[in-house]
């Protein structure tokens, strides 16, 4: 049975430059597809967050670059926690999938492994 399903990812980047957020942004996204048996036309929409140090590009136009232009993709300031990851690029997917929600996997790349050890495998 196919359900919609949200998977989680994030990643970080060592500065704020249009290049390495092309770069990490299309990295994130195509390890959850593949780490999730996932095809575009799989993909429902996608929210992308972002720290406040990150201002230079919005991910969602790196993610048209591997096809998703007919994906709805909103890019939103992450909440600026004392203390928090900076540097970090976060994604939602809302997907049709058949996997369950204990076969779905977060992908969590480079320093934001950090955000969910429990989750990292």
């Amino acid at each position: 049975m196919t359900r919609v399903r949200g998977i989680r990812g994030a990643i970080t980047i060592q500065e704020n430059d249009v290049e390495q957020i092309r770069q990490a942004t299309q990295e994130l996204l195509q390890e959850m597809m593949m780490r999730n048996s996932l095809a575009t036309e799989d993909i429902i929409s996608a929210i992308f967050t972002l720290t406040k140090d990150i201002d230079v590009a919005f991910p969602a136009t790196f993610a048209r670059q591997l096809g998703w232009d007919r994906v709805p993709m909103i890019c939103l300031n992450e909440i600026p926690v004392p203390g928090s990851l900076p540097l970090c690029i976060r994604v939602l997917l809302h997907v049709e999938s058949s996997l369950t929600q204990e076969e779905i996997h977060p992908v969590y790349l480079r320093d934001a492994v950090n955000l969910r050890r429990d989750l990292v495998e």
